[in-house]
């Protein structure tokens, strides 16, 4: 059965030791991965409450997160399973991939500095490898766990079980995908909701919820039709895995009770889609993105690209009776048959059954970013760069495919032979489509320029780091000309690119591995839009675990070989 309640465990108290939906929680210390992390007991009384959400144990928002971590002493364990089946989200049936049998699948929930362990069986059959990156979430000195299939690990092969482990070093919300061709959006993906303080009160954490686009066709067949026409219009989009077509289907709702301050985790997990989310006659207080907590700012509505995050606060202060919640896809860059009809209800009276008849607000379509209203509460600045890297964005034509291109490359890596296998085997050359940057020294800072003269905007998201929004507009990038800002910017994993624009970038290679820069629209990352960053190579092998890479591969070229699979995508 398809949950489409839409509605998420509630979180878990600190260090409470209760079961978990799909998961268990066991007193143990956190496995050892040589992180250099700064790592405290914690001690006392966690004082989080809806009157000071601003600590947590002794830390609070002041806390920088990125080298010191609460020693929790916890490990959350969680099994999901992906298979095939059919459902109809929005009232039409079609194929489906699902994880533990629902959309979104279950969330994974852990405090501050957890352990979270997590293992993942592929029952897919037939012609389906898989792999589960968990978005946003640093990885820090892991690598071998993001779970990008031809870069981290071979994919997993159907009736195989990978077990991913890492640790929750930041807090927030986010969520996790496939990242083995168009899998995560054929339905295979959940939230992730990383307990911790937040920079503004609240009363009731409502969870994640999901926003997504959908076709009646899976995303594959869609896939054939985008990569030789371009962007395709979908049909429909989804909240928290539900909505309504023609007379098919129904709503997300929820009963908000009045006077009540609701925390509200929106994920953008859609495809192609760039949403503007409002919830009528009601204001916002945004309080985070992606993994940053940001000094709250008030909003009628907010942009939120794909693969992108906000944690923001509502509060039920209008008049009894029923508003719609809207996700409205921008035109500007998105296609969809449903643009004026992807909306939910909330309800103040629980024996409602009518449609809301209140009006949105007004709003320019535009796939902006929320760049200029982000100040990251914990203040860093980022240092001059160390060295520095170009990328035009282009697209062109391949044997009548679309391909998109960084600096000139269309990125294809290989399913059997991922770049960390190649880098615990000592082997150090790549192919010119593999479009390897190595960054072997520690600690320097590294801006990437990132620009397109095409009409068309990106969300690029980093994997292994959050990065420094220094600049982000549309033009030219000048070097020397174009300012940057460097005291305190915004700090995210995902940031728009504009069209005909630029997006500059900065972080410190303070964590080795392979790490995968895109294009989170499905399409364009299966044509081509990525790179990968090889950071420290020469502390790579130290932490990786040959014989689960071997276990893995081996399992894969034997299902590649019984089953004759061809890659015909990017890898990724």
């Amino acid at each position: 059965m398809v949950s489409t309640s839409g509605r998420q465990t509630p979180q878990r108290p600190a260090s409470s030791g209760l079961a978990l939906l799909f998961a268990v929680s066991v007193s143990a210390k956190p496995l050892s991965f040589n992180a250099p992390l700064f790592e405290r007991a914690l001690s006392g009384v966690n004082n989080n409450s809806a009157d000071d959400r601003s600590t947590w144990f002794d830390f609070d928002l002041s806390t920088n997160y990125y080298d010191t971590v609460p020693d929790t002493g916890d490990t959350v364990v969680y099994y999901l399973e992906i298979t095939n089946t059919t459902a109809s989200l929005d009232g039409v049936e079609r194929e489906v991939q699902l994880v533990n049998g629902t959309f979104p699948g279950p969330t994974i929930i852990a405090n501050w500095g957890d352990t979270v362990t997590v293992h993942v069986t592929n029952n897919l059959g037939v012609v389906n490898g898989s792999s589960i990156h968990w978005h946003g979430i640093r990885q820090n000195y892991t690598n071998q766990n993001d779970g990008v299939a031809s870069i981290t690990q071979c994919p997993n092969a159907p009736g195989t079980t990978e077990t991913y482990t890492w640790r929750a070093t930041q807090y927030g919300s986010s969520w996790y995908h496939s990242h083995w061709a168009l899998q995560a959006w054929n339905g295979v993906l959940g939230g992730i909701i990383i307990n911790g303080p937040a920079s503004a009160n609240y009363d009731v954490d409502a969870g994640n919820l999901f926003l997504n686009d959908w076709t009646h066709q899976t995303a594959d067949q869609v896939y054939l039709l985008a990569e030789k026409n371009g962007v395709p219009t979908l049909d429909n989009g989804l909240i928290n895995g539900t909505n309504v077509y023609n007379t098919l289907g129904s709503r997300f709702e929820m009963t908000w009770v009045s006077g009540t301050k609701y925390l509200l985790r929106l994920v953008n997990g859609a495809v192609e889609t760039h949403y503007k989310f409002m919830v009528d006659n009601h204001t916002m207080t945004v309080i985070a993105a992606d993994f940053v907590p940001v000094e709250p700012y008030v909003a009628d509505f907010i942009n939120i690209g794909m693969g992108q995050r906000y944690d923001v606060i509502i509060e039920a202060n209008q008049t009894t009776a029923d508003y719609w919640l809207r996700a409205i896809p921008q035109v500007a860059c998105s296609d969809n048959d449903s643009a004026d009809n992807i909306k939910g209800i909330i309800r103040y009276d629980s024996t409602s059954t009518s449609d809301p008849t209140t009006s949105g607000y007004t709003y320019t379509d535009a796939c902006d970013d929320e760049t200029s209203n982000l100040v990251p509460v914990l203040s860093l600045d980022a240092s001059s760069e160390d060295s520095e890297d170009d990328f035009a964005v282009t697209v062109t034509r391949s044997n009548n495919l679309f391909k998109w291109r960084m600096a000139g490359t269309s990125f294809v890596s290989d399913w059997a032979d991922p770049t960390l296998k190649k880098v615990i085997e000592g082997n150090d050359t790549f192919s010119t489509e593999e479009h390897v940057i190595e960054l072997d020294t520690a600690n320097e800072w590294v801006y990437f320029v990132i620009s397109t003269t095409q009409g068309v905007p990106h969300p690029i998201h980093l994997h292994g780091h959050d990065f420094y929004v220094l600049a982000q507009g549309t033009g030219t990038y000048t070097d020397g000309t174009t300012a940057l800002t460097t005291t305190n910017p915004p700090r995210r994993d995902t940031a728009m690119l504009p069209a005909s624009g630029y997006l500059v970038i900065a972080f410190l290679t303070d964590n080795p591995g392979t790490w995968l820069m895109h294009c989170h629209i499905g399409w364009h990352a299966a044509e081509g839009f990525s790179i990968q960053l090889l950071e420290r190579i020469d502390e790579i092998s130290a932490l990786t675990s040959s014989e689960t890479m071997n276990t893995t591969c081996n399992a894969w070229d034997s299902f590649v070989t019984s089953s004759s699979i061809e890659q015909e995508d990017s890898g990724i």
